[in-house]
């Protein structure tokens, strides 16, 4: 990753929830928050079907009300990190049998964002009193996703 996007991710990380990351950390996450997105899709893939249809809306999302507040609060962020740039090109499309509408391909970045907040405020849960985030706890946040994502 280019080092202005590896700054910015790191502004997000700090401002989000005084958490410091590093290089060594940004492949762990990065791969972490492709995964989620592409489970969401999955299920908006199944939601889609179950409603007759072969495109994925981004009302077919799974966004639960947490998601959308931590969307809601990466937008805010993003005014002065200004990442969105950069998410468009990261966010994966994964290939699914469905496409995706151009209004869900848009709110893709978006949603990466709002599980980097996620992900954050998670980790200073964690462990409150480090603001440098060892390895053992990037894999008990992961962990923590994948029980309620």
């Amino acid at each position: 990753m280019p080092v202005m996007g590896y700054t910015k991710f790191e502004r997000l990380f700090r401002a989000a929830a005084g958490v410091d990351v590093d290089r060594d950390d940004m492949k762990r996450y990065l791969d972490f928050v492709d995964e989620a997105i592409y489970d969401l899709l999955l299920a908006g893939q199944a939601t889609a079907t179950a409603n007759g249809r072969d495109i994925i809306q981004p009302r077919d999302l799974p966004v639960t009300a947490g998601l959308q507040d931590t969307m809601h609060e990466f937008r805010k962020l993003d005014e002065d990190i200004e990442l969105r740039p950069i998410l468009d090109d990261l966010t994966a499309r994964p290939p699914l049998r469905y496409a995706l509408s151009e209004e869900t391909q848009d709110r893709l970045p978006i949603v990466f964002g709002g599980i980097s907040v996620a992900l954050a405020k998670t980790l200073r849960i964690l462990d409150p009193r480090e603001r440098r985030v060892p390895p053992s706890e990037w894999e008990r946040a992961f962990r923590v996703f994948g029980t309620l994502v």
